[in-house]
């Protein structure tokens, strides 16, 4: 600090203290005098009346002594009182100059502490404007980052229409090269038939042959066997010992082969039927039978197999995970990767040889059990796809996305044959015989005909949708909604609608997935309390709560097709197998 200004500022200060000694002492006169003032008053007043030259002159000494002595008596114990109360008031008064030099000391460390406090101040402000400046220039930096992104996606969907416009064109291409080489080919095989027809073949008797015939050249047998038998009988053989004809039926297998496996996603043996077990009576779940961690991070979906013997699982570690069902546990048995981002959807087809998958890298993936690498990948959603599924229809499937479409796909020709576009987000869909129904955000679902993709009927429900599940006749829909309600829809009277709730049940999330169990008579969901509620349909009540086995909340159930075994999982990576024995 510069000593001019602290000498400045010690002679204010000792000008300060001695115009405060000066007015503490005027304080103290006017408060003494105040205090004497009746003393005078009162000496004065007897000074008048005592008039003492004159008493002493007209009154008799000894009577006048003993007055004064009385009156100097009095007087004196007046004294006496008075510097009592003059020495408490000193007392008083010491007591308050201690006070008041304990406040300025006080007074004089505020002061410090304000001009330290101004200092860290000024330095903060100096820190806020630092980091202002830092600040907008990271807005800056922030708003070219999000057009560049801008940019960069609608590069990339100029992109992705390009290349959805030429695998239009080359699917186009192929189907008109196939359809130009299946033509030919009938072509070849008509010409075949018809030479075949044209031909002549003649019936030789066994009982007419001989050793010493064999030696003899084809002519003379065929003469000699005319002259013997009379005239020849035509006819078209469609015996395999014609050479024309056998080859005929070669290339027509052939031919048919060779579509089949050029450009297909299927094989012979996927459309052999596949046997379905039919549950009569789902079991209820009462105790878990085992528990596991089933993936490195949260699970959002999972579906046993039509045969009740598989179970797949995925999860937001972008894995497909398979688990053999056996004797009450859970087995590992393949991981099915390729996915780049989380599953959000897992299916099996029919057969049980291959499994459909949504997710988050805007597309549908579909696998061979046998092979971890997908055979397929389904490209042209702008976002995440929520939903995929096996049509009615063989070799085709549908998605629904959070890009308010709704598509179907082509699975020989992995390209999307159909689309249908809504103004909300789709969380889930199933397909039924001839149509296609979806859930929305709107609190709405909605049916699709199958064949156009076009909206035919919109049915309200209770809120937000997460998820929907059929039974197994196709003649009632679940769906799973927001405000913590699960509804339950007769497709044959739309009106027909019940509702189910239970205290403590709370829904997860956006995608949180409800089922109905296999007879049709339960339905279960999980909660965001970690605990599993299953409802009775016929009586509309809760059937049980199962808790205590999940740490996070349900993220879907699924109950196995023979109604044995059920299973959860949640988003602590967390898969329960229940059962009731």
């Amino acid at each position: 600090m510069d000593p001019g200004v602290a000498s400045r500022r010690s002679s204010r200060s000792a000008e300060t203290w001695r115009g405060h000694i000066m007015q503490q002492l005027k304080r103290r006169d006017r408060i003494q005098s105040a205090m004497f003032q009746d003393l005078i008053r009162f000496y004065s007043q007897l000074m008048e009346k005592t008039s003492l030259p004159k008493g002493i002159l007209s009154r008799p000494p000894a009577e006048e002594c003993s007055n004064l002595k009385k009156t100097m008596g009095e007087l004196a114990y007046q004294v006496v009182e008075l510097q009592q109360q003059i020495k408490i008031k000193e007392c008083f008064l010491q007591e308050q100059q201690t006070r008041l030099q304990q406040e300025e000391g006080r007074l004089a460390e505020a002061s410090d502490a304000q001009r330290a406090l101004k200092q860290q101040v000024e330095q903060v402000k100096e820190k806020n404007r630092t980091l202002k400046t830092a600040y907008d220039a990271l807005l800056q930096q922030q708003s070219e980052s999000e057009s560049r992104l801008r940019e960069e996606k609608e590069k990339e969907e100029r992109v992705l229409e390009d290349m959805m416009h030429q695998k239009k064109q080359a699917a186009a291409r192929m189907n008109h090269r196939n359809e130009r080489r299946s033509r030919a080919r009938q072509a070849t095989v008509q010409k075949e038939l018809q030479t075949a027809a044209r031909s002549k073949v003649v019936v030789v008797d066994s009982s007419s042959s001989a050793p010493a015939s064999r030696s003899a050249s084809p002519k003379e047998d065929d003469q000699d066997g005319s002259s013997e038998r009379g005239p020849t009988r035509l006819f078209r053989s469609a015996s395999a010992s014609s050479p024309r004809l056998f080859f005929s039926k070669f290339s027509i297998r052939e031919m048919f082969d060779r579509k089949r496996r050029g450009h297909s996603v299927h094989s012979l043996e996927e459309d052999l039927p596949f046997p379905v077990g039919i549950c009569l009576s789902a079991r209820v779940p009462a105790r878990p039978l085992q528990v596991l961690e089933a993936h490195e991070q949260g699970i959002n979906a999972v579906r046993f197999s039509f045969g009740s013997d598989l179970l797949a699982t995925g999860g937001t570690d972008r894995v497909i995970k398979l688990w053999d069902v056996r004797a009450g546990s859970l087995t590992h048995r393949a991981t099915l990767d390729g996915s780049t981002e989380g599953i959000t959807c897992v299916e099996f087809d029919p057969t049980g040889r291959r499994i459909l998958a949504a997710s988050h890298n805007k597309s549908a993936l579909l696998w061979r059990l046998d092979d971890s690498v997908p055979k397929v990948t389904l490209t042209g959603h702008n976002r995440k796809v929520t939903a995929a599924r096996f049509t009615c229809v063989p070799h085709q499937v549908a998605t629904g996305s959070t890009d308010r479409t709704v598509r179907l796909w082509d699975l020989n020709r992995a390209a999307c044959v159909q689309q249908g576009e809504v103004a909300s987000f789709c969380s889930d869909l199933v397909c039924s015989d001839s149509s296609i129904i979806s859930g929305h955000f709107d609190c709405k679902i909605r049916v699709w005909d199958s064949r156009t993709v076009s909206c035919v009927q919109e049915l309200p429900s209770q809120g937000r949708v997460t998820s929907l599940d059929l039974s197994s006749d196709r003649r009632q829909l679940l769906s799973c909604c927001r405000d913590d309600c699960l509804q339950l829809l007769d497709l044959r009277w739309t009106n027909d609608r019940m509702c189910f709730r239970a205290d403590g049940f709370k829904c997860g999330s956006d995608s949180t997935k409800a089922v109905i169990s296999p007879d049709g008579c339960y339905l279960a969901a999980g909660s965001a309390d970690g605990a599993v509620y299953i409802w009775n349909v016929s009586t509309g009540n809760l059937e049980t709560r199962l808790p205590d086995r999940h740490s996070a909340s349900i993220t879907a159930v699924t109950w196995s097709v023979s109604g044995e075994h059920f299973v959860s999982v949640d988003r602590s990576r967390r898969a329960v197998l229940w059962s009731d024995f």
